[in-house]
């Protein structure tokens, strides 16, 4: 990828150079407790394969990721001559900030006039005082050419954790190339006419969006920080059937899981809604998007695979179970070559949906026995058992179902969270807490 500052992979590999391997731990995540001081026995359970384990009292090197967003593309949006007002949820607090901008899908350089970060007080709305410019190499604005991306330079900023920040972005004039974006946010943002960066105050921002514009990343530096957690995955990691502004896709959840046992990690979302493993579609295939998407991550030590159905279902009738497995082991080993920590999630079921069939009901548990025998991953989390019904399970539970027998509701998304074994997740068999 084009870019015009050094980007995350040289940190990346810095990062992975430093990881301390652990003792190898085989074991399944079907403990469904939030207890987050349980500990890993050696040899416990079935569902995982010895490999990476990530260091338990190495720090990042100061960066982690907080927040992230997989680019998409649109056609041409009411971005320019505007202010975008991107309103981003943090899983990490830190002393500065670093955004990330991406032109990636568009067909015209990409003028940034002016951005500027902030700490959210509702709404569009700046806490007073938090408002600081983005830089780019000491300049206020850049162009970032078609495909690239452009890192801003830290920003002095008490960011909180568990909170709000407010990411601006002026784009001068309308273009006419295509726009990269993040269309089902599942979070309103806002835009106003003209340059309005260095507003706190919300009442110019009139005109409110469902997708994130531009920004991509987020990343704080935070010393104590101990690395990122990756989430690749499609709607069902986006957060599809999630309740809008609230916050409440599984990673959502683990972050504060992560932040109760302070077990110092960023959770950030690579999920794409309709997104497949084996091929391009809904964005790049999950193959394709591992360097980009998880290995660039600022402090990346853990991926959690949960990719797969949509490969069953789109389009209908073209389901190869071995295919799919097959594209998830090639996966975990090329994250495994890259120092990452791979943890790999079980295909939720389906009936009652329109797509549904027997066959591939069966291509299904095909793949999820492939994902629980232990020859895939490092580690496995079962949101199949976690979520589906005792008594019909080829059916999610009534109480987790959003309506549509294949996306969980919030109620949903807290479960898969809560039947992730932190220990496990980490690597880590006796973690010291922060």
């Amino acid at each position: 990828m084009k870019t015009q500052r050094a980007g995350y992979g040289l940190f990346a590999a810095l990062v992975a150079l430093t990881l301390l391997i652990c003792g190898a731990i085989i074991t399944t995540f079907t403990l469904l407790g939030p207890d987050d001081r349980r500990q890993a026995a050696p040899g416990a359970g079935t569902g995982g394969r010895p490999g990476n384990t990530t260091a338990q009292a190495v720090g990042t090197g100061g960066w982690a990721g907080t927040w992230s967003a997989a680019p998409g593309k649109a056609g041409v949006a009411p971005a320019g001559g505007h202010s975008v007002r991107n309103v981003v949820h943090t899983s990490l607090g830190g002393s500065e900030a670093r955004i990330t901008l991406s032109n990636l899908y568009g067909t015209e350089p990409l003028h940034i006039g002016r951005a500027s970060i902030a700490v959210a007080a509702g709404g569009a709305a700046a806490v007073p005082g938090s408002l600081r410019p983005v830089l780019f190499d000491g300049r206020r604005s850049v162009t970032v050419p078609p495909g690239g991306h452009i890192v801003g330079d830290p920003a002095p900023l008490a960011v909180p954790e568990d909170g709000h920040l407010l990411v601006t972005v002026f784009v001068p004039a309308p273009g006419g190339g295509t726009v990269t974006l993040h269309a089902r946010a599942r979070q309103t943002s806002y835009l106003a006419e003209g340059d309005r960066t260095r507003d706190a105050a919300a009442a110019a921002y009139t005109l409110p969006t469902s997708s994130w514009h531009y920004l991509t990343a987020v990343d704080v530096r935070n010393p104590a920080a101990r690395g990122t957690v990756v989430a690749l995955g499609d709607s069902l990691t986006d957060g599809a059937g999630s309740t809008p502004d609230t916050d409440r896709r599984w990673t959502d959840h683990l972050a504060d899981r992560l932040r109760a046992g302070r077990w110092g990690y960023g959770v950030v979302n690579q999920g794409i809604s309709g997104n497949r493993l084996l091929k391009d579609g809904i964005g790049p295939s999950g193959l394709s998007r591992l360097d980009r998407d998880v290995a660039e991550r600022p402090g990346a030590r853990v991926v959690v695979i949960a990719l797969g159905i949509n490969d069953l279902l789109r389009p209908a009738g073209t389901a190869d179970p071995a295919a799919v497995t097959a594209g998830l082991r090639s996966l975990a080993e090329r994250s495994r070559a890259r120092g990452l920590r791979v943890v790999g999630a079980t295909l939720m079921p389906f009936e009652g949906h329109p797509r549904y069939s027997p066959a591939l009901d069966a291509a299904r548990h095909e793949i999820n026995t492939a994902i629980r025998a232990g020859t895939v991953f490092d580690a496995v989390v079962d949101f199949d058992r976690a979520l589906r019904d005792p008594y019909a399970p080829e059916r999610l539970h009534p109480a987790y179902d959003s309506g549509d027998h294949l996306h969980p509701n919030d109620a949903g998304y807290e479960r898969m969270a809560r039947s992730v074994d932190l220990s496990v997740l980490i690597g880590e068999r006796a973690a010291a807490r922060l």
